[in-house]
C-alpha cells in the first residue's frame, strides 16, 4: 500500500472536482422553490430524480434550462405537474457538493 500525504490527497481530490465540473459544465444550485419556479416556465419540462435515505429520503433534481443546468433537493418530494417528464436515476452527484 501507497502512502499518500494528506495535502497531496486534499489537492489531488481538488483537480478531481474540478475536471467533473469542467466536463459537467455549469451546474447551478437552487432552493427547491426556485427550481419549481424554473419548472414553471417550460410547457413540457425534463427532470432528472433521485431518491436517497432508507428510513429518512432525501430528493435531489436536475433539470436543464436555456443551456443551463439547475439542481435542488429537498426532504419531501416536490409536487410535479403532470407535463414534467420524469427521469428517475439512481444517483445525482454533483462536483464539490458536501
Amino acid at each position: 500500500m501507497t502512502y499518500i500525504p494528506a495535502a497531496t490527497a486534499a489537492t489531488t481530490a481538488a483537480v478531481m472536482i474540478a475536471q467533473a465540473i469542467k466536463a459537467s459544465g455549469a451546474i447551478v444550485i437552487v432552493r427547491a422553490a426556485d427550481f419549481m419556479s424554473i419548472l414553471s416556465r417550460s410547457e413540457k419540462p425534463l427532470v432528472v430524480l433521485a431518491e436517497r435515505g432508507f428510513r429518512r429520503k432525501r430528493y435531489k433534481y436536475l433539470t436543464g434550462y436555456k443551456g443551463l443546468v439547475f439542481y435542488a433537493k429537498s426532504k419531501a418530494p416536490l409536487q410535479l405537474t403532470s407535463t414534467t417528464e420524469l427521469v428517475k436515476a439512481k444517483k445525482i452527484w454533483i462536483p464539490g457538493e458536501l
